[in-house]
């Protein structure tokens, strides 16, 4: 047990900034996935396995939303397993830190499976209003499509413009302080999309909480593509 609070411990101290990510990520998934990585740890296993392991709680839980029909009891174990699956991709990177082996092949199998679930989540969305929602217009089939577009070009334009600063020495903008900053950000985080989840058996709350979630991440598209274009100029 002393070995297991050490490397706790030890993962604690070697944490990613917590600027620019949400309360979500901060308080609950970056912590979860600390105490997955430090069981990782302990047991032996490599990075690439806990991402591997993630995404066999992501997507046989993305599947079931496609295919099952949304109940009480069926909403809380996407939910549960969607976010063990998120944390499990916190485990990852704190686990290759403390072990020190990251590597190029795991940043890219990381990424390639992050990609995949940004659109997959958006996609059994789609689905799922078509087989087994009673939805107000056919319109709102559109939502899903919109949610994955923001989602993408937010995930890829983020990617590039972070690879682009590494060739310029251009100063980092003012930005919100850290607590506010935080609390702005809660609407955009996976772990928030993992949690809306909970309310897929109350057909007009999910859809009411998934469309709220899609203008959230609308507007944060909007403002990041300018942000980080006028940053590179």
């Amino acid at each position: 047990m002393t070995g297991f609070i050490e490397v706790f411990r030890h993962m604690s101290a070697v944490q990613k900034p917590a600027r620019g990510v949400s309360a979500y990520t901060l308080f609950v998934n970056r912590p979860a996935g600390r105490l997955l990585a430090a069981l990782a740890y302990r047991v032996g296993a490599t990075p690439n396995q806990l991402t591997v392991l993630g995404a066999l709680f992501t997507f046989p839980a993305l599947a079931t939303v496609a295919w099952v029909r949304p109940g009480p009891g069926m909403s809380v174990c996407v939910c549960a397993a969607l976010a063990v699956g998120f944390a499990l991709d916190a485990a990852d990177g704190q686990l290759a830190r403390t072990q020190r082996s990251g590597s190029p092949s795991g940043e890219w199998l990381d990424h390639v499976l992050d990609c995949v679930k940004l659109v997959t989540v958006h996609m059994v969305v789609l689905v799922s209003f078509y087989r087994f929602f009673s939805l107000p217009d056919p319109a709102f089939l559109l939502a899903p499509l919109l949610f994955e577009l923001a989602a993408v070009v937010v995930f890829f334009a983020g990617i590039l413009t972070e690879q682009l600063k590494r060739q310029t020495t251009t100063p980092a903008p003012a930005s919100p302080a850290p607590a506010l900053r935080a609390v702005l950000l809660l609407p955009v985080d996976y772990g928030i999309t993992c949690v809306s989840f909970l309310f897929l058996g109350s057909q007009h709350v999910f859809l009411s909480v998934y469309c709220a979630l899609l203008l959230a991440h609308l507007l944060f598209m909007a403002a990041c593509l300018v942000k980080w274009f006028r940053e590179l100029r």
